[in-house]
């Protein structure tokens, strides 16, 4: 438990210890990424293709400084940072012997702290713990106040920092998502507790006012901007945006939505994710007579270009880069069929039957749930090598199986077909058109996020499309041929964040207790698929027929509709 620092004492304390500033004009510049997802090199590994990243991202922060004096400036990241492409893998799973080539990219750029996100913690104890202490070696923390120690100790990561910035005493409050319990098994969060944010969060600002007395107080929270109204744990940031005295600036993350904005006593900005912006704000004070007359707020976004790679840094960290080149580009074996992820929005395909393929594999489980997690890759029949399997599979996640009837079942699986199409009138899969809140880009998409796009095998059934919520699941079989039956239990296989009720659809289910139900636990599903392919040195997407069973949209017509939306999600993309 965190120890309570009573709001009267703070005000006492603040009241008695107040600080005076200069008579003058200060300005303070903000800076901020987040999500980046281990898109730390421009490269793509595969070929001549290039992307944003930090290196890019490196080259607007150096102009920022320049223009405004380092001394001005304050750089924060938000969170998931450890996560998400081959660099992350490698340092945190492969090279673990060599300081981990985050910090080192942290010092490099001048990062003044770093926040705790969800996907930091899906690494490991043995990931994070090492990342804090190297963060903490090089003058940068690792911060997240409201992940407490269940040992009674406090908190795990330190609360909070303060700088000397433009002038200024600038504090900087770190907060981790307070939902990651719902996400990731025990083994990642061992010894943790995670605290609601809007619980905890005015105490501290006060004690942190009382004891350290700031002029600038900064809350760096890992969690979704949200709706403001406190209806959702993972998405607390315009809850303490419109809440929380005492805060200049809410920083927020994790749900890779740009939103920026500012008011009289408070901006808030979250530069979305994969270093597509830079969140750029500007703080400026005015002092008369040791008093603060007026304050105001600047916030915004810098659009990041992959062609702006800082060359310097490039050659920086070229040996490190060659070596991830060299990791991702080792040969696995050899795929019998183009795998195109865009296809299981559609229906049954290749790419989920590998997916289904790799739960099934565990040997225990009796049926597969699985959702497609890249968005629209091919990756093409032929010699595959390491770095395909993070297009196949781009998270940590490990793969757990749980008890769920089969009554279970069929409601699980009404609850994600209705997340994914409607009742034909005009489009089948719910989409919709306008501006991508992600990239800005205009264009027809999902109204829900695909990767709760959920199908199963292990039976057959059919999806009828003209039926209403609640009817449209028709489980003819097990995919042998043998019975489902609605009253027996069966062994289902997913990913760990499904099992611990991530997504929200277990929910939906009505299936409680989690935890009880979970019969067998397995490693990370891309090392699944790498064990598979040093096993077996070919994958054929379309041979599991027999154990996976199949699926399909009703009616025919209802068929034609998809590819008819299809064509609008992904125009010029046919097969």
């Amino acid at each position: 438990m965190r120890k309570p620092v009573t709001v009267i004492l703070a005000l006492l304390v603040a009241l008695s210890c107040s600080r005076t500033l200069r008579d003058g004009e200060y300005t303070l510049t903000v800076l901020s990424t987040n999500d980046v997802h281990g898109a730390w090199f421009d490269s793509t590994y595969v070929g001549s293709g290039i992307r944003k990243s930090l290196f890019a991202v490196n080259t607007y922060v150096d102009s920022v400084r320049a223009a405004d004096g380092p001394a001005n400036v304050l750089l924060l990241d938000v969170g998931d940072c450890l996560q998400g492409d081959n660099a992350a893998y490698y340092y945190n799973y492969v090279d673990t012997v060599s300081e981990h080539l985050f910090p080192r990219l942290v010092g490099y750029m001048g990062y003044d702290a770093v926040i705790a996100g969800n996907h930091d913690i899906e690494t490991g104890h043995g990931v994070y713990d090492r990342v804090a202490a190297q963060l903490h070696m090089r003058g940068v923390p690792f911060l997240g106040g409201n992940v407490v120690r269940t040992d009674g100790k406090g908190s795990y990561f330190p609360l909070y920092k303060v700088f000397k910035k433009a002038g200024l005493k600038v504090a900087v409050l770190g907060y981790e998502n307070a939902n990651i319990k719902s996400w990731l098994g025990e083994s990642a969060w061992s010894g943790m507790d995670f605290l609601p944010i809007v619980d905890v969060i005015q105490q501290d600002v006060d004690y942190v006012r009382a004891k350290e007395k700031p002029d600038v107080v900064i809350a760096a929270m890992h969690s979704a901007t949200g709706k403001g109204d406190g209806s959702v744990l993972e998405a607390e940031g315009l809850d303490v945006f419109n809440q929380v005295k005492g805060v200049d600036w809410v920083l927020c993350a994790h749900d890779h939505v740009p939103y920026v904005e500012s008011r009289d006593t408070c901006a808030f900005i979250n530069s979305g994710s994969h270093c597509r912006y830079l969140g750029h704000g500007k703080m400026h004070l005015k002092v008369e007579g040791g008093k603060v007359v007026s304050r105001n707020f600047e916030a915004g976004l810098i659009p990041v270009k992959e062609q702006k790679a800082d060359p310097a840094m490039r050659e920086a960290f070229r040996k490190e880069f060659l070596a991830v080149k060299e990791f991702t580009l080792r040969d696995v074996g050899v795929l019998t069929d183009d795998i195109r992820t865009r296809d299981s929005y559609a229906g049954q395909s290749a790419y989920t039957n590998v997916l289904h393929m790799l739960n099934l594999s565990c040997g225990v489980a009796d049926i597969s749930i699985a959702a497609p997690l890249t968005f629209n890759k091919t990756i093409k029949a032929g010699p595959l090598v390491f770095n395909d399997l993070f297009t196949i599979y781009p998270f940590e996640n490990q793969l757990y199986v749980m008890t769920m009837s089969g009554e279970e079942i069929r409601r699980y699986l009404e609850a994600s077909y209705d997340r994914w199409i409607c009742a034909p009138n005009p489009h089948v899969i719910k989409i919709r058109s306008g501006d991508n809140p992600r990239t800005g880009e205009r264009r027809w998409s999902f109204v829900g996020t695909s990767y709760n796009f959920d199908s199963a095998a292990g039976i057959n059934y059919q999806v009828d499309v003209t039926k209403p919520f609640g009817s449209r699941i028709i489980i003819s079989s097990m995919a042998d041929g043998s019975p489902f039956r609605l009253d027996k239990t069966y062994n289902v296989a997913m990913t760990s964040y499904r099992a611990n009720g991530g997504g929200g659809l277990l929910a939906e289910a009505g299936v409680e207790e989690e935890e009880s139900r979970i019969v067998a636990r397995f490693p990370e599903i891309r090392n699944i698929l790498y064990d598979y392919m040093m096993a077996n040195g070919t994958m054929a997407p379309y041979s599991f027929g027999t154990v996976l069973g199949s699926w399909q949209f009703v009616p025919e017509k209802a068929r034609k509709q998809i590819a008819a939306d299809m064509e609008l999600l992904f125009p010029g993309n046919r097969k």
